[in-house]
């Protein structure tokens, strides 16, 4: 027992070591990662996968790194290895399920999402449940939709996605052939962000639909002045020459 003893501190202290070599690497990724160099963060992050290829986190990293590049396949198995070592990291199903989204794997995304809620520690609800109602409008699921942005409003009410979430829930209102209560939604929207011109372009087709042309050309022009090179800039000028005040 004796004689083990100093081998197995030698190999402790050799992890310790490694872990340590790794962290430094894992500091600068993340350093680079915060100013979107993700270039030099995987080149930082694939050598602390050499020191420690059981670290979640550094599968993890890579998974927002390899995102960051357009990579997303490589995303997605990097963090799925980060959840084979970690389950309940809801951090990881939350990005992952963002990607999902963001590739039109809506029931992936959904079960993502769910899973991340399943931890009672996770402190970013709201933005889950927000993400789980996007797909579901995806989905053309406009009720559950709808119910999803209610839970995330009513878990944070303070949420810095209010305006999000007001606005897609008027969006969501409009879907279902309500209009009258997509202005409602779309206008709360609006008194929380003022300058959110997808609002302004959504109230805009709300108004569309009330026959309303007067109001719903204001909106229009309100968005394509707050934001006139954007999509949303651009779709609300081609709705304008559509409105016949």
């Amino acid at each position: 027992m004796l004689l083990l003893l100093p081998i197995g501190l030698a190999a402790c202290a050799n992890k310790a070591q490694l872990r340590e070599q790794a962290g430094a690497h894992i500091n600068v990724g993340t350093a680079y990662l915060g100013s979107g160099q993700y270039n030099a963060a995987l080149k930082e992050l694939l050598e602390a996968e050499k020191l420690t290829p059981d670290d979640p986190k550094v599968h993890y990293l890579l998974g927002i790194s390899y995102h960051g590049k357009g990579l997303d396949e490589k995303a997605i198995a990097e963090f799925q290895r980060a959840l084979s070592l970690k389950p309940d990291e809801s951090e990881v199903h939350n990005f992952l399920g963002a990607i999902y989204l963001e590739k039109g794997r809506y029931d992936d995304a959904i079960a993502s999402f769910e899973r991340a809620l399943t931890n009672i520690l996770y402190d970013t609800p709201a933005a889950t449940l927000y993400n789980i109602g996007r797909a579901y409008y995806e989905k053309g699921q406009y009720e559950m939709a709808l119910k999803h942005y209610r839970d995330a409003a009513a878990k944070e009410p303070y949420t810095v996605l209010m305006p999000l979430i007001e606005m897609n829930m008027g969006v969501a209102w409009l879907a279902k052939g309500n209009p009258e209560e997509a202005v409602v939604h779309l206008r709360k929207s609006l008194d929380l962000a003022p300058s959110l011109a997808e609002s302004h372009y959504w109230l805009g087709l709300s108004h569309q639909d009330l026959n309303q042309p007067d109001m719903a050309a204001a909106a229009f022009w309100t968005a394509v002045k707050l934001a006139p090179e954007s999509e949303v800039g651009r779709k609300a000028k081609e709705q304008l020459k559509t409105v016949t005040p």
